[in-house]
């Protein structure tokens, strides 16, 4: 068990899990305290044979020479006779019991690597997490054999390391889940805003916050609460946020703030807590710009399905919302010649309707164009 000054190695261990580079903090306080020239950790984040599976080496004090590191990085890492995984887990490794003193190829290794490097005498502790990952530690020293007390140090902290590297393999999972749904919805140039019950705004991401500032459509009021530049709008805008405040089970309601550039909106209520340190929302507002212009959307549109310069300009109009009585005259055609166009497009795209129209633009590669 740690105790003393053991102990408060577990303050950079935890804490290690946040720091960039990881436990550097923690590496150089076990260095200090077992008197070693160098300390290393090194694990693989991800299970290895997945394109991922990079291995992360950590370190505290002179690493090798560079002529050094460049024969392992060449040529010596394939010789390397360490047995790695064949070490029982959490049980600290003196260097005879992971060298075969008098092997030819053990003793090139030492002799190439760990003496040129000042490795002369070394502690080794494997350690894995529930989900497979190992880790190691690796502590060493020019001159001198380490304490009596080192192996039992390391032994005490595995479970600390099993824990830490545990921990440390998901928030990598999440950040790599995280990264990938970010730039998904970046693509799709969506942004979000949170707001309280009288309508405040309450945070935003990166996106909400840029199509707050530079919206035609929306704006942030004096007192922080979100509104719409058009009186009609923002009428709209305030009474669904009180509705969706008051009534958490109320149906999200989505507007259209501005046809060009396109800006829509949907309001949700939030119907849950997001922490204990943030205000809770009452409604989650989801952003949606098109940086394209609706020249480039047709012609996009014209190219995917084939269609004619007339014919994407009016899939366009319904894809947004609009009738075909409403779409017709905004594109410059009578209604008749509309309906007899939709055909056309509907033919072209395999659609049924108008509903599965929208449903194929929009989930098609131009929502990440």
């Amino acid at each position: 068990m740690l105790q003393g000054e053991d102990a408060a190695l577990l303050v950079p261990l935890i804490e290690g899990l946040v720091e960039d580079p990881p436990w550097r903090r923690f590496l150089d306080a076990l260095r200090a305290r077992v008197s070693a020239d160098y300390a290393s950790l090194v694990f693989r984040p991800l299970p290895l044979g997945t394109p991922e599976a990079r291995v992360i080496h950590l370190y505290s004090g002179q690493p090798s020479p560079p002529p050094v590191s460049r024969l392992y990085r060449e040529s010596l890492y394939l010789r390397d006779p360490m047995p790695y995984h064949a070490m029982q887990e959490g049980r600290s490794h003196a260097l005879h019991e992971l060298l075969r003193f008098g092997d030819p190829r053990h003793d090139a290794y030492l002799d190439q690597l760990l003496v040129p490097s000042g490795m002369n005498h070394m502690r080794m502790i494997r350690f894995a997490e529930p989900g497979g990952v190992n880790g190691w530690i690796t502590i060493t020293r020019r001159d001198g054999e380490f304490a009596a007390d080192v192996d039992g140090l390391l032994e005490d902290l595995a479970p600390h390391l099993r824990a830490a590297l545990g921990s440390f393999v998901a928030l990598e999972r999440e950040r790599m889940g995280a990264e990938i749904e970010r730039e998904a919805v970046r693509r799709m140039n969506f942004g979000w805003v949170t707001l309280d019950g009288e309508g405040r705004v309450l945070d935003a991401d990166p996106l909400g916050t840029r199509m707050l500032a530079g919206s035609t459509g929306l704006m942030q009021t004096r007192d922080g609460r979100l509104s719409a530049h058009d009186t009609k709008l923002r009428r709209q805008l305030a009474e669904a946020i009180g509705e969706l405040a008051r009534d958490p089970d109320a149906r999200p309601r989505a507007l259209v703030l501005c046809r060009e550039p396109w800006l829509d909106l949907l309001l949700v209520p939030s119907g849950r807590r997001m922490g204990t340190t943030r205000a809770a929302p009452a409604v989650l507002c989801y952003l949606h710009a098109d940086h394209w212009s609706s020249a480039d959307r047709c012609g996009q549109l014209a190219q995917l399905f084939d269609l004619t310069a007339s014919e994407a300009r009016l899939a366009l109009a319904l894809s947004r919302g609009l009738s075909i009585a409403e779409a017709g005259p905004e594109v410059g055609l009578t209604v008749e010649s509309a309906r007899t166009y939709s055909k056309r497009i509907y033919a072209k795209t395999g659609a049924r309707g108008q509903a599965d129209l929208v449903r194929f633009i929009h989930r098609s590669v131009l929502a990440i164009a």
